[in-house]
């Protein structure tokens, strides 16, 4: 069978190459195109993307405004590829935005449309259900409360466990000692704290110097950042300030340094979940453009942005958002998270609690059977 695949984000890439590792187990003549990243081309190979997510990732409500010509020009391109590929099902991981106007676009030639990692339309945009339930025929979900959630709005969905466990036990496979890890990053014997700012230049703007001068307070630890492959080294360079002189910039090996932290301070978004699921204690802070922050404040109607607590239902990491990021109030918290600290041991059985709610790993493999499945009946009813 011939599947179109999109994923437009990092995560999104990491699950859709999980994903595309069951398809192709379940179906070994599978034929892929897709839009993602390194490790969805590791499976599908390069030669079948049509954009590298690199190009595509323009998060933030000023952010897309000013670049909409330029989304537009993508999604031109994608209902071009589409309908030359001629798929039996597209496949749409995440990234809404773009996302449900592709499955609009699919709907309306009668292309099968499965949507895979659910949009977050509980936090908020809320009206896009009914584009859900209208587009999208196939709806698998990745968080235990979104099933009743899709449920009361008539959407049938599917629920196999979070891909995030099964990213997380392929790391745990390859995964040095601490002993290597220092010797390999050229760490001392302090402890490390692991700092990350995100995964677009935007977010590394607004939230890394936060984090470095929060770093400067601790000259007794050593702070690591989670840089991404796809970002040139002088994006992080630019936003470290003079007083990054125990901060040391760690390319693509997010989980390694979670591993080996004793904490981190985190960007709002997966890593949080990534964080607590390795049992390190976090900090969350989240700055943006301010048009944007403004615009978010109107339509987010959660009380949490992190996916720890909005799972939890409570507060089990604290969040330092905006204007209330102030590097004295986060070096108090980061202290209170380190050995000793009051609020450390708490938050690890905090972390034991999430990790149970979050279901075993296999997640990718599930689903990926399900999808061949449910598209092998579809054709023997046509024929």
């Amino acid at each position: 069978m011939r599947y179109y695949v999109i994923a437009g984000e990092a995560s999104g890439d990491l699950h859709g190459g999980n994903l595309l590792k069951g398809i192709k187990e379940r179906d070994p003549e599978a034929e892929i195109r897709f839009w993602g990243g390194d490790r969805m081309a590791a499976v599908a190979g390069s030669q079948n993307m049509v954009k590298h997510y690199k190009e595509t990732a323009i998060m933030g409500f000023w952010e897309v405004l000013k670049n909409l010509n330029t989304i537009e020009g993508f999604m031109k391109l994608c209902r071009c590829d589409m309908m030359r590929f001629a798929p039996d099902v597209l496949i749409l991981i995440d990234y809404a935005g773009f996302n449900l106007r592709m499955a609009k676009f699919a709907k309306k030639h009668g292309i099968t449309t499965y949507y895979y990692i659910a949009p977050k339309v509980w936090a908020w945009k809320e009206s896009r259900v009914k584009k859900i339930r209208k587009y999208v025929d196939k709806l698998f979900v990745i968080f235990p409360f979104e099933t009743d959630y899709f449920a009361k709005w008539g959407i049938e969905n599917y629920y196999f466990g979070n891909p995030i466990m099964d990213a997380i036990e392929e790391r745990n496979k390859i995964v040095s000692t601490d002993a290597q890890f220092r010797a390999e990053n050229g760490l001392d014997e302090r402890p490390v704290v692991a700092l990350l700012a995100g995964s677009r230049k935007n977010e590394i703007f607004y939230n890394l110097p936060f984090m470095v001068d929060v770093a400067a307070r601790f000259p007794q630890w050593q702070f690591a950042i989670a840089g991404v492959p796809w970002l040139d080294k002088s994006v992080y360079e630019a936003c470290m300030t003079k007083n990054a002189g125990n901060v040391k910039l760690l390319c693509d090996k997010t989980y390694e340094i979670l591993t080996h932290s004793t904490a981190a301070i985190v960007t709002s978004g997966t890593a949080t979940l990534e964080a607590a699921l390795l049992k390190t204690p976090e900090l969350v802070c989240y700055w943006c453009n301010p048009v944007s922050a403004m615009i978010g404040k109107m339509f987010i109607k959660l009380k949490w942005v992190s996916l720890v607590n909005i799972i939890m239902n409570r507060e089990v990491v604290r969040e330092l958002l905006y204007k209330d990021m102030v590097v004295d109030d986060a070096a108090a918290e980061l202290s209170a998270i380190m050995p000793g600290g009051a609020k450390r041991e708490h938050m690890l059985a905090e972390f034991d609690t999430l990790a149970s709610r979050m279901g075993e790993a296999g997640a990718s493999e599930r689903v990926a059977a399900k999808m061949v499945e449910l598209l092998r009946e579809d054709k023997d009813m046509k024929k």
